[in-house]
């Protein structure tokens, strides 16, 4: 009998299985806005193209006594209609599954993944790629003498970068191994609870600000732990000007706007409180690589709000974050980081501990992250596809399980989405968020999905 073949778990997929609930999945959806009515045949035909390519996504997750693996499993991928609620659980210990799904409502294509498969640029890889086959079957006579070939990057798909980056091939005796592992533990907590700024960068008023307490926002839970989805659509050229006169990027624009719409939803605020948020930081752009799996970092970025009756405002906001983010997102930075989480998971002393004091300290560390944020956001950038692929797609959507309020941003063509999820009912700070652009200019379309007991009453009962 052929043994089957498996890989570890990269660094940052051991936190998605530790800190996974009920309502806190780890699942994000990835959703294109068609020109036409989707066909779920053609669209079940190009998943079986593209799947044979991807070897990563043919993945079951398994669990050993000291840590989780991907085991190459024979199961096949099938289309369906979108009836569950958005991102619902992928990964269940007691069953044997993929660990991504695809559906399709009226003229959107929907993918679901587990963030311990991939993160968003390995998702976008595999969601680019069917696109463009199903396209290309429901359009055949636009692609005379194209084909689907896959890219060269499918060839590293299952490289583990964390470790071909920052691991050390310093080999250390037990002693070594668990003083090294308690030093890292520490690390690994300040890392987690803290910004990674470098001492000497800020000034000592602003230490002890950072110190203040960390505001989250509370609310009413949504009845059956689905995530409260509101989308905005926007031009994103327009968006891009207001971010342009602030002297910042898009998506630090957005968070600056997403900050102050929290304050004013909060009527439990208090001035003088910071506000935290957790940004991901795709590590592709500093460490090249091809690698489909997970590979990207976070850093988190803090505003004190101010006291003494004086108003806080958008450019503040915006500045504060830029200083930080410039100061946090280096080369340096990042590996000094990173280095320190890789010695922590390869140490002979932690591969000694089995797997379940393993998720219980991670769950430690993930819940003093949590009680240190009071946002997230995640922006995946521009996507384009090549002509004539590209006129078929209308729009991109882009959202995740929540366990506090977030935003998940992508552009495609002239059009600019904000996906907000939240595991509360309520939606004031959503609706100061669009106030805050429409009073500027831009014109804001929103929907969302249906969260409450009596909009839910049928489905429930």
């Amino acid at each position: 009998m052929n043994r089957k073949k498996w890989v570890r778990l990269d660094n940052a997929s051991n936190i998605f299985l530790a800190a996974m609930t009920s309502s806190d999945t780890k699942v994000f959806r990835m959703s294109a806005e068609l020109t036409d009515a989707v066909d779920p045949h053609l669209l079940q035909q190009a998943l079986d193209e593209v799947y044979e390519n991807y070897v990563l996504y043919h993945s079951v997750l398994r669990r050993g006594f000291f840590w989780y693996y991907l085991e190459e499993s024979d199961l096949k991928p099938k289309v369906t209609a979108d009836v569950l609620p958005p991102c619902a659980q992928i990964y269940h210990f007691d069953r044997r599954e993929l660990l991504f799904r695809v559906f399709y409502n009226q003229n959107r294509v929907h993918l679901e993944l587990f963030h311990a498969l991939s993160d968003g640029t390995g998702a976008l890889w595999f969601f680019e790629d069917l696109l463009k086959a199903y396209i290309m079957l429901r359009h055949p006579e636009a692609f005379d003498g194209l084909d689907a070939a896959a890219h060269d990057r499918l060839n590293h798909q299952l490289e583990d970068s964390f470790a071909h980056y920052f691991r050390k091939d310093k080999k250390q005796n037990f002693t070594d191994a668990a003083q090294s592992a308690i030093r890292s533990v520490a690390k690994v907590s300040q890392l987690t609870g803290k910004s990674h700024t470098q001492k000497s960068a800020l000034p000592e008023e602003d230490k002890q600000k950072r110190k203040r307490r960390v505001h989250q926002f509370r609310g009413k839970k949504t009845p059956d732990n689905r995530p409260h989805v509101i989308e905005l659509e926007m031009p994103v050229k327009d968006v891009l000007t207001l971010a342009r006169k602030q002297q910042t990027s898009l998506t630090l624009y957005l968070t600056a706007v997403y900050m102050l719409a929290v304050r004013k939803a909060s009527p439990d605020f208090q001035p003088g409180s910071a506000m935290a948020v957790s940004v991901p930081v795709n590590l592709r752009q500093f460490f090249p690589s091809n690698s489909a799996r997970n590979f990207f970092s976070t850093t988190r970025l803090i505003y004190t709000t101010a006291e003494n009756g004086k108003e806080d405002d958008i450019a503040a906001i915006g500045r504060t974050l830029k200083e930080q983010f410039q100061q946090q997102i280096t080369p340096e930075s990042l590996e000094e980081k990173l280095r320190t989480l890789i010695a922590f998971e390869y140490s002979p002393f932690t591969r000694m501990v089995f797997r379940p004091i393993k998720d219980f300290v991670l769950k430690l560390v993930n819940y003093v992250s949590n009680r240190n944020l009071t946002i997230a956001i995640s922006n995946l950038g521009k996507v384009t596809f090549p002509d004539p692929i590209d006129g078929y797609i209308e729009k991109m959507y882009f959202h995740t399980s929540a366990v506090r309020p977030q935003f998940c941003a992508i552009s495609h063509g002239e059009h600019l989405t904000v996906s907000f999820t939240s595991p509360f009912v309520e939606s004031t700070v959503e609706e100061h968020f669009v106030r805050s652009l429409t009073d500027a200019g831009v014109a804001v379309t929103v929907a969302a999905n249906k969260v409450s007991s009596e909009d839910l009453e049928g489905e429930l009962s």
